[in-house]
């Protein structure tokens, strides 16, 4: 199996774990005073500091969660969304609770005690900028935008990207799929004893009822001897199918039907309805969300265009090609793409329908999550979970370039179309196309 979309690739985590069983550099420390080395090294290089960056629109960003249907068959999402300024705001978590890096540490096969101490040192105190259930600013029809997480993430570790585009005025959807691709998620079954369950470790995840118990869902490992292909393929119509009811859940609470929230919320979705502009979708995601993208346009037309951000195409059985009438956007890495990937981009080229494709230099696979904001520059770029470029100035060229494609193919009344140049890969730091040399013979 070709590793990716990790969230850590050669990660951090795994190196401390296999660094604290030997002796060398330890035996001199305290248990866990060896942590003080990493969080050295996790110190930032530059003025910014480690935390993930808030929006740079005209809008505040509040954001929800939503879960409907309690089964492993419902729709679990986060809600993005543009909303009323208000004193002292909750900002979430950025990792929900403890269970996530309990899946993050399977994922990568490390050890879950270890492995949550470190996790919890290093990023427990993280948050997401955007207030927690902050009531919705109905001001305006806002565009809608569904987004596909990678392999081994889940809903809340895009939330750099998820909160630029709604401080821009969009409605993100950022869905947490439950096709074994997340690293962790979670669903609720009836029991008949209410009260005696345990509920997620964190106060946002309780449902409304007390006669349900959570069930944990995590990454599916291939097993020994296993083709990838046909369970990868699986996975990625799975997600589109996921992308697709969170759209029509979007659709429901937009005309008024009442769409009930299995976890205990304080947000108001009728406060959403005829609020979003349902002749504007667009479909994003990055990696294996990437491959949910495409997947996603052929499946439902509603989609108007996607964004794909360093796909991983392995998933898709290329027999949907002819069947994507939307324009795309390939918007990669430097490092991540080879040959073979890219030559299976290209086989979605249209005379006739926009497909563009740019490159960032200096940057890596996990230049996208918000990892990248969140380890300082040695352990970051020893861990592959930055490039050589500052992460600021690699997201910030995405999100204008993503927000310049949308206006032009959503056909948007904004001035993200100042931004042009940057499809085109009109940039210091960008190539247009790909820096991949394609021999001719494979062409």
């Amino acid at each position: 199996m070709y590793s990716v979309g990790r969230l850590v690739q050669l990660t951090l985590v795994k190196k401390i774990y296999e660094w604290s069983k030997s002796t060398s550099g330890l035996k001199f420390m305290p248990k866990w005073n060896w942590l003080g080395v990493f969080a050295m090294g996790n110190s930032s290089g530059h003025n910014n500091t480690m935390t993930i960056p808030p929006g740079k629109g005209p809008h505040k960003v509040g954001c929800s969660d939503l879960m409907v249907g309690h089964t492993v068959h419902g729709t679990f999402l986060r809600l993005y969304y543009p909303c009323q300024a208000s004193e002292n705001p909750q900002l979430p978590d950025w990792v929900p609770c403890r269970e996530y890096f309990n899946g993050l540490a399977d994922f990568m096969k490390i050890n879950r005690a270890l492995s949550e101490r470190i996790f919890n040192y290093l990023f427990g105190a993280c948050k997401i900028p955007a207030a927690w259930n902050a009531s919705f600013k109905p001001d305006e029809k806002y565009p809608v935008i569904i987004f596909s997480h990678g392999l081994g993430a889940f809903r809340s570790l895009y939330s750099a990207i998820c909160v630029e585009l709604a401080s821009q005025g969009f409605i993100v959807a950022a869905v947490e799929h439950r096709d074994e691709s997340a690293s962790a998620t979670f669903y609720f079954r009836e029991h008949n004893e209410p009260g005696t369950k345990r509920h997620p470790s964190c106060d946002i995840a309780k449902p409304v009822s007390d006669n349900l118990e959570e069930v944990w869902m995590y990454y599916r490992s291939l097993k020994p001897g296993e083709n990838e292909f046909p369970l990868r393929n699986k996975q990625v119509k799975q997600r589109a199918d996921e992308c697709i009811r969170a759209l029509d859940i979007l659709f429901d609470i937009n005309s008024g039907k009442s769409v009930e929230n299995i976890l205990q919320s304080n947000f108001d979705l009728s406060t959403m309805e005829n609020s979003m502009d349902l002749c504007r979708i667009a479909v994003m995601g990055h990696s294996f969300g990437g491959a949910t993208v495409i997947e996603c346009l052929c499946k439902d037309v509603k989609f108007k265009c996607g964004v794909a951000l360093d796909t991983w195409m392995f998933p898709l059985d290329e027999e949907i090609f002819p069947g994507v009438k939307q324009p795309i956007f390939f918007i990669n890495s430097e490092k991540f793409q080879w040959i073979g990937n890219i030559i299976r981009m290209k086989k979605l080229d249209s005379a006739i329908i926009p497909r563009k494709m740019i490159t960032i230099k200096g940057t890596v696979h996990q230049s996208f999550p918000d990892f990248t904001f969140l380890t300082g520059n040695w352990i970051g770029r020893l861990m592959k979970l930055k490039g050589e470029i500052d992460p600021h100035i690699a997201l910030d060229l995405s999100n204008k370039a993503t927000l310049a494609f949308l206006q032009r193919h959503l056909t948007l009344d904004r001035d993200f179309n100042k931004w042009d140049p940057l499809i085109d890969g009109k940039d210091d730091n960008l190539i247009q196309g790909t820096n991949i040399v394609i021999p001719q013979s494979s062409i």
